[in-house]
């Protein structure tokens, strides 16, 4: 299945970082959280991405277009720096189509805009560039197709440390309780979606809002409710427990973790010093001008 991507926000609750460069390229540990969530829908199999683009496009396709895969993998050097075999490889199977679908469009616009690119796909994922979790994509999958939803998504209990009130008319709390131990779930993202998402949107729809809404009425909206890791990062906050527990080797979203008999991938021979790596001919593709 494609995996369509939302990258074009500004990320203002992120301005220490987005001032410079887009949310999905604030970087955790390593990598930017954008190249975490494709690899976690890499390691399902899905390694055909569609990158709804923004803000700060440049950034993100610049990022990919000089991509070194020594910063995230063992390596062996040898023959004077001259031959570099990659223990691991992130990208040599990924084919990436960035499309440029405006600074200030919503979900629902930048889903639309990427239609031509779905082909003839009855069935693709979609997803938020700036969360982390482990659910078993194939549960999310299978519940889609069980369920013969037109979308399906993930919900998990909410994270932040605000508190949920129940009172009286008069003002009486009598209730309360965090909001994360409360019956409450809220959308995660990881979307499931059949192309027939596109005959329930109307120009200017935000995909969580209008059709959602007309797919409740038809019965045809279903989630998973996950209580395992889930992280979003929209605050510095958020950005710096991500970090530590990458640098504390926590990081249960890296289900991507191979074993070290992996075979080793040769890169071409260094070049006036400098490590040259491309995608393979045909993984990058380019917007359409027509």
């Amino acid at each position: 299945m494609k995996v369509v991507l939302f990258c074009g926000g500004q990320g203002m609750r992120l301005r220490e970082f987005s001032e410079a460069v887009p949310k999905p390229m604030v970087t955790v540990g390593y990598r930017p959280i954008l190249w975490h969530v494709m690899k976690y829908y890499a390691h399902y199999g899905h390694t055909e991405f569609i990158l709804c683009l923004g803000w700060k496009a440049n950034v993100i396709k610049d990022y990919f277009l000089q991509y070194d895969e020594c910063l995230s993998n063992d390596f062996v050097l040898s023959g004077g720096g001259n031959s570099i075999q990659l223990i691991n490889s992130d990208t040599h199977n990924w084919k990436i189509t960035f499309v440029d679908t405006g600074a200030t469009a919503n979900i629902g616009q930048r889903l639309k805009a990427v239609q031509p690119y779905l082909d003839d796909d009855t069935t693709f994922l979609a997803n938020y560039s700036d969360q982390l979790c482990d659910v078993p994509l194939t549960n999310l999958i299978d519940l889609h197709e069980r369920k013969a939803a037109t979308a399906t998504f993930l919900s998990v209990r909410p994270t932040q440390s605000f508190h949920r009130i129940e009172c009286a008319d008069d003002g009486c709390v009598q209730s309360i309780e965090a909001i994360r131990h409360a019956d409450v779930w809220m959308n995660a993202g990881y979307f499931v979606l059949n192309r027939e998402i596109f005959h329930e949107m109307r120009s200017g729809d935000e995909l969580v809002v209008e059709p959602f809404e007309r797919l409740i009425q038809k019965q045809r909206l279903f989630t998973l409710q996950y209580d395992g890791f889930y992280a979003c990062m929209d605050t510095f906050k958020e950005k710096q427990l991500l970090d530590e527990m990458v640098a504390a080797g926590e990081s249960p979203w890296e289900v991507w973790r191979k074993p070290l008999d992996a075979p080793r991938v040769e890169l071409p021979p260094r070049t006036n010093g400098r490590i040259t790596t491309r995608l393979p001919e045909g993984a990058l593709t380019l917007p359409r001008t027509s």
